[in-house]
């Protein structure tokens, strides 16, 4: 059995990560030291905006069959099944990724009672800010109902 390569761990090490990209030599990390080396990992890092999403197309471009497929839909939130939009939300209303839909609509109403132009008249900020806390609770209730979709049978 192989052990965890975090110093001072004595889980198994069975999950292998890479020590550099594109090195075949990997590290072998227990599960709770793999989730830890790969938090903070970007795909997308050193690239504009414009770049990452030139990038994203080009390689969603190619799988076509495999992009959203919809028996996946039973994954709930937290374990990757967040798009890149919902994410954005996410932040933008405060949240970790692995935010429930009840801690979304009390995080939206505390934040749109506190930009609300009826609250702050004349705050163009406050408006633009309330706009896009409104637009970031319509894409998570959009993505929320899409899980709770069932098919007829």
């Amino acid at each position: 059995m192989r052990l965890c390569d975090r110093h001072g761990c004595n889980e198994p090490g069975n999950c292998p990560a890479p020590k550099s990209p594109n090195s075949p030599e990997r590290w072998y990390f227990c599960v709770t030291h793999a989730g830890e080396y790969n938090r903070g990992w970007n795909y997308f890092e050193g690239l504009t905006a414009e770049e990452a999403a030139e990038r994203e197309a080009a390689e969603t471009r190619t799988a076509d069959g495999y992009t959203e497929s919809r028996h996946h839909g039973w994954a709930g939130p937290g374990d990757g099944s967040r798009s890149r939009d919902e994410l954005r939300a996410l932040e933008l209303l405060e949240l970790e990724v692995d935010a429930d839909f009840e801690a979304v609509r009390v995080a939206w109403r505390r934040l749109a009672k506190s930009n609300h132009p009826d609250v702050r008249p004349g705050d163009k900020e406050a408006a633009a800010r309330f706009q896009a806390i409104q637009a970031a609770y319509d894409v998570l209730k959009a993505a929320e109902d899409a899980r709770q979709w069932k098919p007829a049978v």
